[in-house]
C-alpha cells in the first residue's frame, strides 16, 4: 500500500527489498518491512528473484511456539527491511512448500540465498538470532 494515496502496488520479487515508486501517485515506497504470507507461487518467485537472503518462517494458525514467534520475524522484517526479505508459510496450507525442506515440527525456519538453503533452525529464538542467521547469509 502506498503510503502517499493508499493504492495497493503490485512489487516484483526481485524489487521486495528496494525502495520503488508508486504506480499511481509516483511517491517513493520503502522497501518491504514486515513479513510476505507466501503463497506457491510467491515462495518461487521470491526465491527464484530475491537479491537478499530470505527467511522463511514456517508456522500454523494453531501453534503456541508459533505465535510466540510471530512478533520476532515481524521485528526481523523491519529491522532488515532492504537487506532480506521475510515469507511466511502457513503449513496446513501449502504442506507442499514445508515437504520440500523436510520440516517436521513448526514453528521452523530456513535461511536462504540465491535459491539455496543455507541454514535451517528449528524452535522459537530471539529476532537476534534469526538477524544472525540473514547475517551470516550476507557473508557466505
Amino acid at each position: 500500500m502506498c503510503p502517499a494515496c493508499g493504492k495497493k502496488n503490485r512489487v516484483g520479487a526481485a524489487h521486495l527489498a528496494r525502495t520503488v515508486r508508486c504506480g499511481a501517485c509516483k511517491t517513493t515506497m520503502p522497501p518491504i518491512a514486515e513479513p510476505i504470507e507466501a503463497d506457491t507461487t510467491v515462495f518461487d518467485d521470491v526465491l527464484r528473484e530475491s537479491p537478499v537472503p530470505v527467511l522463511v518462517d514456517f508456522w500454523a494458525d494453531w501453534c503456541g511456539p508459533c505465535r510466540m514467534a510471530a512478533p520476532e520475524v515481524k521485528r526481523v522484517a523491519t529491522d532488515f527491511a532492504g537487506r532480506a526479505v521475510v515469507l511466511k508459510v502457513d503449513t496446513d496450507r501449502y504442506p507442499e512448500i514445508a515437504e520440500r525442506y523436510h520440516v517436521n515440527g513448526i514453528p521452523n525456519f530456513i535461511v536462504l540465498k540465491d535459491g539455496r538453503l543455507v541454514s535451517q533452525h528449528a524452535g522459537v529464538v530471539s529476532h537476534s538470532v534469526m538477524g544472525g542467521w540473514l547475517e551470516a547469509a550476507n557473508r557466505s
